[in-house]
């Protein structure tokens, strides 16, 4: 009897308890504001993919200009490998034959095949830079983990501007227009608008990223001023310049404050190399 009192004693108390935690308001606020939390935070993440490293949400330019921080790290999981193709028809990097930058990796698709999105994110660019101009029909996606996309030369687009996608969802169909050669993928990665080798997260041959995550560091340049002493640093990234109407080596040298023989090195010229308009000539 008295283990039975007990038992009932303690349930007794076990309910009270209950009724109590359900009646205090508080407690209950508590949860209701953690879940307006969660879901006022996914709301905006699908709005605005990584508002607190980009300083505005745009659908105009693909790469630009802004201050970014000496390092940060990448999330690479929850990819989805863009194409199922393998051959790389050409990688990142200066081209000295082309006389330009290659910001992206070039893969082999035929027209028609299906373009993924690599990660969830956001649409923020679908435009066609014309005919035998630049990246044709393409697409560029911001991300949640900080990275943007590019996926160019494409035959059709399969989304539009500010949707939301996952990763693994069709963008779009491999083609061939814009200023290519030949059907594939020009696919690009960029952090704040600076474009990094893809070869360093994707590795295609494979179908897999290089790992569970990439950390991009600034690159800096140390140097002493001979007659203050004091050490002063600047990027040391690479810088470009894109030729317009009107100038030349020298005008391009004077302005960046180098000389002729360092843009001669950089960029694989010489005295008797001839400049076009829109070619992009590294200074730094």
């Amino acid at each position: 009897m008295l283990f039975a009192a007990l038992g009932l004693f303690t349930t007794t108390v076990s309910a009270q308890d209950l009724l109590v935690e359900q009646a205090n308001p508080d407690k209950q606020m508590s949860v209701i504001d953690s879940i307006s939390l969660r879901r006022m935070l996914l709301n905006e993440s699908h709005l605005f993919p990584s508002q607190e490293l980009y300083p505005e949400w745009s659908n105009d330019r693909v790469h630009f200009e802004v201050e970014r921080p000496d390092s940060f790290r990448i999330d690479l999981t929850g990819f989805v490998m863009p194409t199922t193709n393998t051959k790389i028809t050409d990688i990142y990097g200066y081209r000295p034959r082309r006389r330009r930058v290659h910001h992206g990796l070039d893969l082999k698709v035929q027209i028609g095949d299906t373009i993924r999105s690599a990660f969830d994110g956001k649409v923020r660019i679908v435009k066609n830079q014309g005919r035998r101009k630049g990246y044709g029909k393409y697409v560029v996606v911001r991300h949640e983990n900080g990275l943007e996309t590019v996926y160019g030369h494409l035959s059709k687009w399969l989304v539009t501007e500010n949707q939301y996608v996952k990763a693994g969802d069709a963008i779009g169909l491999g083609g061939n227009t814009g200023r290519s050669t030949g059907s594939h993928l020009h696919f690009e990665t960029l952090f704040l608008g600076k474009a990094i080798d893809p070869a360093l997260m994707f590795d295609f041959v494979n179908q897999d990223v290089t790992g569970d995550y990439y950390d991009y560091k600034k690159a800096v340049r140390r140097t002493v001023d001979s007659k203050t002493g004091k050490v002063k640093i600047e990027s040391a990234e690479p810088k470009y310049y894109k030729v317009r109407s009107g100038d030349t080596l020298s005008k391009i040298a004077k302005k960046h404050g180098v000389s002729l023989s360092t843009l001669f090195k950089l960029n694989g010229m010489n005295s008797r190399s001839k400049l076009r308009i829109g070619q992009s000539i590294r200074y730094n």
